[in-house]
């Protein structure tokens, strides 16, 4: 069972726990097994609300969307305010406290499995980074909401089958969410982004992106991936090769006009970067039936 705060719940806020025999089942199903949840729930301006944990079971995501809360997580304090997301992993001491003037307002869920561990790593999450800043995501919120629209069906099995992959899917949805970057690094990635998209009939540099960015092409080109985890000349060939591949969806275009197209007056050698991007050539890719 999970671990969840005895905090009494007034009427505009929810807490939903999963029974234990569903758990069982949960924790036996092929399509849950990895990751399934244990409770999760939703406190408006949450007064009074506090938890003192030294022995954590489960893995607890908590998103802040008004008010503040004070935690301390392994000695550690911190102040958690609206737009933060934090994480509580298994096997964390730690205890929280609404603000008493300004309570936090909070979605959360317990979950467990598997792949608990992987799904922390893939949202940033590790001993240095207990908090992440997300500031205001309505697409967080409607996958948080995903998971209360199980209520009222009777802890049915099929019901909580559907919560278990929509938790899957709000953890996969959080580091698009997360900018690391800073609104600065944002605009000038927009800038970058933009720029690429205009020309997407040319071939660019890694100079002449490097010169938009100010930086020297080195330096550019590190940051870069640093910000995306990809080079920036990769992500405008990928690009190019989503818009070969709209092209080659919509029209009867040739091949070799596409390529010329997109800035390439050697059709062969953009197939050859098309195939190594899509795991198939052009011609392939057109005659493959989709529906």
């Amino acid at each position: 069972m999970a671990q969840t705060s005895q905090w009494p719940v007034p009427g505009d806020s929810i807490r939903y726990v999963v029974p234990a025999p569903t758990i069982r089942l949960l924790s036996e199903h092929p399509l849950t097994r990895d990751l399934y949840p244990l409770a999760f729930g939703h406190y408006r301006h949450a007064a009074g609300h506090h938890m003192h944990r030294e022995h954590h079971r489960d893995n607890l995501l908590i998103y802040c969307t008004d008010g503040q809360a004070f935690l301390n997580m392994e000695g550690e304090s911190y102040t958690v305010s609206a737009g933060d997301l934090l994480l509580l992993p298994a096997g964390t001491r730690h205890r929280y406290t609404a603000h008493p003037e300004a309570p936090w307002t909070i979605h959360w869920v317990h979950y467990t499995g598997p792949l608990a561990t992987d799904f922390q790593k893939y949202m940033g999450f590790d001993s240095s980074v207990r908090i992440r800043h997300l500031g205001r995501q309505p697409r967080l919120l409607v996958d948080f909401n995903g998971l209360l629209s199980v209520r009222q069906t009777g802890f049915r099995a099929s019901g909580l089958i559907h919560a278990a992959n929509r938790l899957r899917q709000l953890l996969t949805a959080i580091p698009i969410s997360i900018d690391d970057t800073g609104h600065e690094r944002t605009a000038e990635l927009d800038t970058i982004h933009n720029y690429m998209h205009e020309r997407l009939d040319e071939r660019i540099t890694l100079e002449q992106l490097a010169d938009l960015a100010g930086l020297s092409p080195a330096h550019f080109a590190t940051r870069y991936k640093e910000q995306t985890g990809t080079s920036p000349i990769q992500h405008f060939l990928h690009l190019k090769v989503e818009r070969a591949c709209q092209m080659l969806d919509a029209t009867s275009l040739s091949f070799a006009e596409i390529s010329h197209r997109l800035g390439y007056d050697d059709a062969y050698y953009f197939s050859r970067l098309f195939k190594k991007v899509m795991g198939q050539s052009p011609r392939d890719y057109r005659h493959t039936p989709r529906h």
